[in-house]
């Protein structure tokens, strides 16, 4: 160490040694804000700014041996071969530019480390290159201890250098240049140590050594060079701390502006906050920075977050409230390094919006009952977790008797608050675990838990029923209604959602087939019958298609004379399994499908095209249901068919039941009078029966009536039946009515018939519905006879 002191303080001029270290430090320095700036550019310019910095660096090295070498007294001529100190430069550029292009993106200490040791053996060779070529009128001798010493602590100190300008700590970076300072000042002063200089007058300098005269104006160019780079190196980096202040303020403003919350964070720990994030922790502007992320969003890793996938998480605020939020991470280049943004969105709102939509999806708007999704969700998570022991539970279906009464007649708004209060009642009736709905309409659903077998279910179904049919104070008035109550008893009855719902649904067909106002528990008869009527269904629409269809006709013949005078035109149907299918299992089911509505005018068009082959004074009745008569086009299609066949209209008569009178009067008695006016000839049909009123008699324009013929079946040995039948026909006659009596089945019913004044008589006395090839041969025989 005495001989390093020594050497430092009386063989080097200490000016030049100042000299030497001051464009050490101007140098390292210029060269890393050369550096800072080729990372903070793209393209070509970051290629460029990089060579610079490496040329930089490589001559600073260069530059402050060469004037140690120029301190230097060694007390004797001495000089610098040319292309040993031009090598030594470029030996140093070349390591350096090695060295750094190996250390770019290079984050492992381990590998920095001994990228640092290659560059400490760069500038290594630099400086004994540059002694080599330091020539002297003498002879020289090496110290190799000091040689290895200054080669190894220098190469230390390098790669410990390297290491810590690849920190992220700012405090550990900057200790970065001065290592390398002073790596390079133990290289130099050891190495001048470990050299020995011995004059000797008999040696003469080389021809080709450069005089120390010369190389200093070099060295002294290169210097300023140096120090220019340093002066540039400043204004860059004063230029990006500026840049960066104005992109950390417009930032922030930007920030501001945002409805979410913006931090930007230098790893757990907050550097800036927007207004948006500080309101949402209910803290002052500013008080966010240097807070801990632990601290706002407890349970997060930023490091673990994947970037741009949002996250949930809660925010607790200064005032100790969670907010639920979702976090988006995201790297944001800032300045001179990507710098760390997390986006925090208040979720508060979206999650009471959505809860307000599930409501909305779930739940009856009119009753705030559930409604059907929200009843089969919960049957079905009822049926999954109490079907596995096998527990009991019921599902009931009910629905309103005369609701559609009380809407038609009383209007919508009376029916809305019908439907409100009946919520309430069934609500009343159920256990606390058990659960009601709203299906639609008047159609509701309870979910019974923990029943106690059928007789639990038959008296929760007792007390709905009880509860319904009380009156209603609605708006003043009193509504009365009934309710009819459909069951099915899981695991008896079913145990999925579906079959379980259905059953009940077909228990309640049953219950209003019985007369309203019952209840009925599923019996596995009923989904046979409904199977059998679904197949039967099928069936019907494909007969439709393929016309399986034929008519029969019953002959209705004068009273009088006998002669044939009309006949009825009966629908039957061929099935090719079932045979002959009566007209009471299809025509009722027709009727339920709108399938009557092809049916009928298959029957319409089929009568006419075929009575137009029959003797001119016969007639023939088509039926109608009260279903056709709500075809607004009927008076069209009744047209149509006789334009199509050549029917005279006034052979055709139309025979309808009280039943389509009952539906719209006015549309009905308007429909009537155009086929009248056409010609056409209108029966009642079934008179006696069901509602029949005298007003239908005055009011609508019948051409004929037909009594039942379940006052026929007495005759003559009933005096009632007798009574109404005499009634009947001198009413009609006195009306100017022709009047028909069917279902005559025996001499002295015909005999009766006729001495009471009635004009046709129908029956199977006078001869059963006969297919039409049968019913022409039975009209010329007649006729003949």
């Amino acid at each position: 160490m005495r001989s390093v002191y020594t050497c430092l303080t009386q063989a080097h001029d200490h000016q030049l040694i100042l000299l030497a270290a001051g464009i050490c430090v101007v140098g390292v320095y210029g060269s890393f804000s050369v550096a800072t700036h080729a990372a903070r550019s793209e393209g070509r310019a970051a290629t460029l700014w990089a060579g610079a910095s490496i040329v930089a660096s490589g001559c600073t090295a260069w530059a402050t041996h060469m004037i140690g070498l120029l301190a230097f007294r060694p007390g004797m001529p001495a000089g610098f071969d040319p292309s040993l100190t031009a090598l030594s430069l470029l030996v140093a550029i070349a390591g350096i530019g090695i060295s750094v292009a190996l250390a770019i993106g290079q984050r492992k200490r381990l590998h920095r480390f001994l990228i640092g040791l290659l560059l400490g053996g760069s500038i290594a060779a630099l400086h004994y290159l540059g002694e080599a070529s330091y020539v002297v009128a003498g002879t020289v001798v090496w110290d190799p201890v000091l040689v290895a010493v200054s080669v190894q602590a220098s190469m230390v100190m390098f790669g410990v250098a390297m290491v810590v300008t690849g920190e992220r700590r700012l405090d550990l970076r900057r200790a970065g240049a001065p290592l390398l300072v002073a790596a390079i000042g133990v290289l130099h002063f050891c190495g001048m140590t470990a050299m020995t200089l011995t004059f000797d007058p008999e040696r003469e300098l080389p021809l080709q050594a450069v005089p120390p005269e010369v190389i200093a104006p070099v060295v002294a160019g290169v210097s300023l060079g140096l120090l220019a780079l340093a002066v540039i190196g400043m204004r860059l980096t004063l230029n990006a701390r500026a840049q960066a202040r104005r992109d950390q303020q417009r930032l922030r403003e930007l920030a501001n502006l945002a409805v979410e919350g913006l931090a930007v964070c230098d790893g757990e720990v907050i550097k800036t906050a927007n207004r948006s994030l500080e309101r949402l922790a209910v803290v002052e502007a500013g008080a966010l920075a240097g807070r801990r992320l632990s601290e706002l969003l407890p349970g997060l890793t930023v490091s673990a977050l994947p970037e741009r996938e949002e996250r949930e998480a809660e925010l607790v605020g200064a005032d100790g409230q969670r907010v639920p939020v979702r976090v988006l991470r995201s790297e944001v280049p800032l300045g001179s390094k990507p710098q760390t943004v997390l986006a925090i969105r208040d979720q508060r709102e979206r999650l009471q919006t959505e809860s307000k939509m599930r409501a909305l999806a779930y739940s009856d708007t009119l009753t705030d009952l559930p409604n059907r999704a929200r009843f089969h969700d919960l049957l079905a998570r009822h049926a999954a977790t109490c079907g596995s022991d096998g527990r009991a539970f019921a599902v009931l279906v009910l629905d309103l008797d005369r609701f559609k009464l009380v809407n038609d007649t009383l209007g919508h708004g009376i029916g809305d608050a019908l439907l409100r209060k009946t919520a309430r009642r069934l609500t009343a009736a159920l256990g606390p675990r058990d659960v009601v709905a709203r299906l639609g309409g008047d159609e509701f659903a309870v979910l019974q838990v923990g029943t106690a077998g059928p007789e639990g279910v038959e008296t929760l179904a007792a007390r709905i029923i009880e509860l319904v049919g009380r009156p209603f104070l609605i708006d003043g008035q009193l509504v009365t209604v009934g309710a009819s109550v459909g069951a099915a008893l899981a695991p008896t009855d079913g145990t999925e959602p579906g079959a379980l719902l259905r059953n009940a649904d077909l228990a309640l067909y049953k219950a209003k087939a019985d007369g309203k106002g019952t209840f009925r528990r599923f019996d596995p008869a009923l989904d046979a019958r409904v199977r059998a009527r679904r197949s039967l269904e099928a069936d019907l629409r494909r007969a439709i298609a393929v016309q399986e269809f034929e008519l029969h006709y019953q002959p209705l013949v004068d009273a009088r004379s006998g002669r044939i005078t009309a006949a009825e035109a009966l629908v039957r149907w061929r099935h090719p399994e079932r045979g002959l299918v009566s007209p009471a299992d299809f025509i009722p089911l027709a009727e339920e499908t709108g399938l009557i509505g092809p049916l009928g005018q298959w029957v319409l068009r089929t009568a006419c095209a075929q009575a137009v082959r029959w003797p001119s004074h016969i007639r023939v009745a088509v039926n109608l249901s009260p279903v056709q008569f709500r075809d607004l086009r009927l008076a069209e299609t009744v047209k149509a068919a006789l334009t199509a066949s050549g029917l005279a209209t006034k052979r055709l008569e139309l025979e309808i039941t009280e039943g389509v009178l009952l539906a719209d009067e006015e549309r009905t008695l308007a429909t009537l009078t155009r086929l009248r006016a056409a010609g056409v000839g209108i029966s009642m049909d079934d008179f006696g029966t069901g509602y029949s009123s005298l007003s239908y008699l005055r009011r609508f324009p019948f051409d004929t009536i037909k009594i039942d013929q379940s006052f026929v079946r007495q005759l003559p040995g009933d005096p009632e039946s007798a009574a109404i039948v005499r009634a009947i026909i001198t009413m009609g006659t006195c009306l100017g009515m022709t009047i028909t009596v069917e279902g005559v089945e025996t001499a002295e019913q015909f005999a009766f018939s006729a001495a009471s004044g009635c004009d046709q008589v129908q029956g199977y006395h006078v001869s059963r519905p006969l297919p039409a090839a049968d019913f022409l041969s039975f009209v010329e025989a007649r006729e003949a006879a």
